[in-house]
């Protein structure tokens, strides 16, 4: 398929998921605003080799999406540099791992404001941009963890299901507008962050990264393969297909089989 003509605002693509989906919307010619955090200079180089690589127009914002009026900004902005908006997929999160009963208040505020506020403030900010253009796509990045629990991770897993439920609702809300929302639910996902996780629990274990990338999915999925960046961005593309026009308000697991246990 071809997205030239269109422009997709991707929150949290400085890296990792994110990026996955930044790369997978460049390479079919949409335009990208990108946003998250990390070195300017990195940034910098990050979207000309983008913009290079795809010929596409690729900026950035560093937007404090915590902030309640940060996502409006940030769209406000992304409008302005590129004259529209079609795609807006939010995808930045934050993690804390710890017993409810000990859970630091302010992660809780954090991982809420982010994981969850912001995307409420990101889809009533793009709704009206999209309605007037008669076509749009909302792809949420939730989580097994939208659909399923684990222990220590209140904060997290209260988002994620927050974020499943206003999928549904503004799937609902616009559904004959030529818009459709969906949230993508991905479960153990090979980023920078986890194979730096993974190298440190190797390192305290006296083991090495693939016995304990085993021992990681093995906790969770039935499937001891990672999900790849570059999978969900192609699932992103797929969602934005002309094909994908009637799937609306779906929850959509890419996860090793985690959730069907």
């Amino acid at each position: 398929m071809t997205l030239h003509g269109r422009t997709a605002l991707v929150t949290g693509s400085t890296s990792g998921i994110g990026l996955g989906i930044v790369r997978a919307f460049a390479a079919n010619g949409a335009d990208v605003m990108v946003n998250g955090f990390g070195e300017p200079d990195e940034i910098t180089d990050l979207c000309r080799e983008i913009a290079s690589q795809y010929s596409v127009r690729v900026h950035y914002d560093g937007a404090n999406l915590t902030d309640p009026n940060g996502p409006e900004g940030l769209i406000s902005r992304t409008q302005a540099n590129f004259g529209r908006l079609d795609i807006l997929v939010n995808n930045a999160g934050i993690q804390h791992v710890a017993p409810l009963e000990t859970f630091p208040t302010a992660k809780w505020d954090a991982i809420i404001a982010l994981n969850l506020s912001a995307v409420f403030h990101g889809m009533k900010a793009a709704i009206p941009i999209m309605r007037e253009l008669g076509w749009g796509r909302i792809i949420n990045i939730a989580s097994a963890h939208g659909l399923v629990a684990s222990v220590n991770k209140v904060a997290y897993v209260a988002a994620k299901h927050g974020v499943v439920g206003a999928t549904k609702v503004a799937a609902l809300e616009v559904a004959n507008d030529g818009i459709t929302v969906n949230a993508i639910c991905p479960g153990w996902v090979l980023t920078p962050l986890v194979e730096s996780q993974l190298e440190d629990r190797a390192r305290s274990a006296g083991t090495n990264f693939a016995t304990e990338s085993e021992a990681l999915l093995a906790e969770k999925q039935p499937m001891h393969q990672f999900t790849s960046p570059e999978a969900i961005g192609a699932m992103a593309i797929y969602l934005c297909s002309e094909e994908a026009r009637t799937v609306t308000g779906s929850p959509i697991s890419i996860d090793g089989g985690w959730v069907v246990q």
